[in-house]
């Protein structure tokens, strides 16, 4: 399996953010197969840059780059009185979550910001103006039936045959977290389309089957 170089994990485990090591070592391996396609990885759901190393870093390796969508304002369970929220990336003038500038400095103190696209927006009006083909989709924003649903819909189409999709968060028993990842993993199986490749936790590596569309 793919492991990241020695400075890339360090920089990954400094970062702000919520995802284990085992889990984004297997994202990385995920991320270093799917960039030999040639295409784009995209991620949903971007924070504080943590997983996005390791995605920036495969893509780099590979002469790809790395689209990661955000709006930037957390999502539910970041926002005042929620379990995940971060007072710290909260800006002060507005009042508001912007994880947007944690993010930069995430970037750049790993050396990858030249190996990364930042799209600021909400993911499914992201997925309706994009018009290429991506190697890779990670889903790991919002963890709202409505969230998940759409950053599904929205870009599994524009997943080449071959690509990837990573979903994180899946948790079957539903005392271990929300069950919104978890149902859009079992969509993704019950659809036809996918063929589950690994499980890490609660990282799901799953495989688009049949040709382009």
């Amino acid at each position: 399996m793919a492991a990241p170089a020695p400075a890339t994990l360090a920089a990954f485990e400094a970062a702000k953010g919520f995802m284990p090591v085992t889990e984004g070592l297997a994202l990385y391996a995920a991320a270093t197969e799917a960039a030999r396609i040639g295409l784009p990885l995209l991620e949903v759901g971007t924070y504080c840059g943590r997983s996005t190393i390791l995605l920036a870093d495969a893509a780099r390796r590979a002469g790809t780059v790395a689209v990661t969508v955000d709006h930037h304002r957390g999502s539910e369970e970041q926002q005042p009185g929620w379990e995940y929220h971060d007072p710290e990336v909260v800006d002060p003038e507005v009042g508001l979550m912007d994880t947007l500038p944690a993010f930069r400095r995430t970037l750049h103190a790993a050396g990858l910001e030249d190996h990364v696209i930042a799209v600021v927006g909400r993911s499914p009006q992201v997925a309706k103006v994009w018009a290429g083909r991506v190697g890779l989709v990670f889903i790991d924003g919002g963890h709202t039936d409505e969230h998940a649903n759409a950053d599904y819909e929205g870009w599994t189409p524009h997943l080449a045959a071959g690509g990837l999709l990573v979903i994180h968060d899946v948790f079957p028993d539903p005392a271990d977290g929300g069950q919104a990842p978890y149902r859009v993993y079992l969509r993704a199986l019950e659809s036809g389309a996918f063929t589950e490749v690994s499980v890490t936790d609660s990282l799901r590596v799953l495989r688009r089957t049949g040709q382009d569309g």
